[in-house]
């Protein structure tokens, strides 16, 4: 017999909030992350403003001594699950941990580090070449860093799809739970690209949003969008069966029900432009949920504020919900956060489930131009107090790598 999974823990650190109360109640007050990069020099850039972590001190979470051994975007995971464990309330000697998980990826992984090192072997030659190098680096330290913080000793996953990366390790844990391999799981993702090395990569693939103004960098679906903006962050969850969270008296913001993953087999970086991939994903996990589209109250679009995607995405909604299509409501938050490529799977799941407690949509906020091509039920600049009872969440990563999840208001049914 299937197992339902819940979510009874959740921790985040953000462009609009460092915890998961102010980065929601920013959410709810369509407040914009993005403004001038601060990490670094931009003279020479074509890129000017990014979504940056604001006021962060690792050493205010974690000691000084693990902060100076971690990336960036470790340190940023390990404060969001620090929060989410929190949050959960959960006695950690009184679990299995051989049944308890971690399912946490990047998209990228330590580039900070990888920067720093570079040049470092560059001037100073490759005996200077920090000894942590490697474990800094890599993109799976988030979830064994996780691990290790709490004593962790089931399946410990990285999963890597690119942006579609935290929406990946939520279905897969959810998928896990539900099948009876683990009770628990700690999910999510975390992302810190914002360096010379990444913004120029990123601007090299011609990617990025080279408007200098805040306001209208970042702006899915509108006409006049030409690139995404660069995030950085992360997001955690704790998913677990739900006799186990109603045995330990857990709070339970909503319950996980559907997920969808596919392939486009098609480009690199390109989405196919029939949409078919994003609407497989979206078509199965409709399915696992065993509902019909109609009963979807919002869509959390990847809607990252690029000519293809938006345009590829509505074509995928389109044929997802049919008729439909013109009345759920949609939004992509990334105009306020920015995108936080691995991570932003992650932190868009938080939204929909406070979405579902609150019932609230957010706004797809600094919209000004409608695109013909783009025409689905867009919240507009301002956010609605709708009942929620369903929420599905679309990630498309670089490969073709697609990732829909759908999430229920909590009800004992």
């Amino acid at each position: 017999m299937k197992r339902r999974v819940v979510i009874t823990g959740l921790g985040a650190i953000t462009p609009i909030g460092n915890s998961i109360e102010s980065f929601w109640n920013s959410v709810k007050e369509g407040k914009n992350g993005i403004d001038n990069i601060t990490f670094f020099d931009t003279t020479e850039f074509k890129v000017k403003v990014a979504a940056e972590v604001k006021d962060f001190k690792a050493e205010d979470y974690i000691s000084k001594k693990d902060a100076k051994r971690l990336d960036r975007y470790t340190q940023l995971a390990l404060v969001a699950a620090k929060e989410c464990i929190k949050d959960s309330n959960i006695d950690l000697e009184k679990v299995d941990r051989e049944r308890f998980g971690v399912i946490f990826g990047s998209g990228i992984g330590g580039l900070t580090t990888m920067e720093k090192q570079i040049r470092t072997l560059e001037v100073k030659g490759p005996s200077r070449v920090g000894p942590l190098t490697i474990p800094q680096s890599i993109s799976n330290m988030a979830a064994g860093s996780i691990a290790i913080e709490f004593g962790i000793l089931g399946t410990c996953l990285s999963v890597t799809t690119a942006c579609a990366t935290s929406t990946h390790c939520i279905g897969e844990a959810y998928r896990s739970i539900k099948d009876g391999y683990l009770d628990r799981a700690i999910v999510g993702g975390s992302e810190a690209s914002i360096n010379e090395f990444g913004i120029s990569a990123f601007q090299s693939l011609t990617a990025l949003s080279k408007s200098e103004d805040r306001n209208r960098a970042s702006i899915p679906f509108d006409k006049d969008r030409n690139g995404f903006v660069m995030g950085e962050g992360a997001g955690a969850l704790l998913l677990e069966d739900l006799e186990s969270a109603l045995a330990r008296g857990a709070k339970i913001y909503g319950e996980v029900v559907g997920y969808g993953t596919t392939c486009d087999a098609y480009h690199i970086t390109s989405p196919s432009s029939d949409g078919d991939g994003a609407y497989r994903a979206m078509r199965d996990a409709i399915k696992d949920a065993n509902i019909s589209p109609s009963e979807i109250s919002y869509i959390n679009a990847h809607g990252t504020s690029t000519e293809i995607n938006d345009k590829v995405e509505t074509i995928a909604i389109k044929k997802a919900f049919g008729d439909f299509s013109k009345e759920v409501y949609v939004s992509s938050t990334k105009a306020m956060t920015g995108h936080l490529l691995g991570a932003a799977g992650a932190i868009e799941a938080i939204i929909c489930i406070k979405a579902l407690g609150d019932d609230f949509i957010p706004a797809n906020i600094n919209y000004l131009n409608p695109d013909e091509e783009c025409d689905l039920n867009i919240v507009i600049n301002e956010g609605k107090k709708e009942e929620v009872e369903y929420a599905l969440s679309n990630s498309l990563g670089f490969g073709g790598h697609n990732g829909t999840v759908i999430f229920k208001k909590w009800r004992e049914r």
